[in-house]
């Protein structure tokens, strides 16, 4: 069974605005300098867009990971889906909606998961994963709005 999480964050920013902010590669990277993340394959800057993959190499919880993603499902500007296709998960699939609102945008984050090692794995998902993982989102929208109070996480 995979974790999932919700993470709802205000902005006031158009949703067109934020639609493209979150599928900008240079921006995702100015966002994820804590880990070291950048684009090393695929597109690698600018806008991605549905069909189109991207190869990420980041340091995370110690060590160094690559992952390469595809953007699986664009309704622009309300929302897109990317999964992995290579990398660290068993399974990952992020969903980025884009709800108008009349001060700005809602944005919804749902993120599902699951590691790799069977039990070992599932293990790990729940003491160390779902919540590094929730505040890796909570960190790059705190970057993407500019409002570090407007992040809000949902279990």
């Amino acid at each position: 069974m995979p974790v999932v999480f919700v993470c709802r964050t205000r902005s006031a920013l158009a949703p067109e605005q934020l639609f493209d902010l979150s599928r900008d590669i240079d921006f995702h990277v100015g966002s994820m300098k804590r880990s070291r993340e950048r684009a090393i394959a695929g597109v690698t800057s600018g806008l991605i867009s549905e069909g189109e993959e991207v190869t990420w190499q980041a340091w995370h919880l110690g060590a160094r990971f690559r992952m390469t993603s595809r953007i699986v499902r664009m309704e622009a500007p309300a929302s897109f889906s990317d999964e992995q296709v290579r990398g660290p998960f068993k399974y990952l699939r992020h969903t980025h909606e884009f709800r108008p609102e009349r001060s700005g945008t809602l944005m919804v984050d749902t993120v599902e998961f699951a590691a790799p090692f069977g039990i070992l794995g599932r293990l790990v998902e729940k003491l160390v994963l779902a919540r590094y993982m929730e505040n890796l989102i909570k960190e790059r929208n705190r970057f993407l709005v500019g409002q570090p109070a407007a992040v809000e996480g949902e279990p």
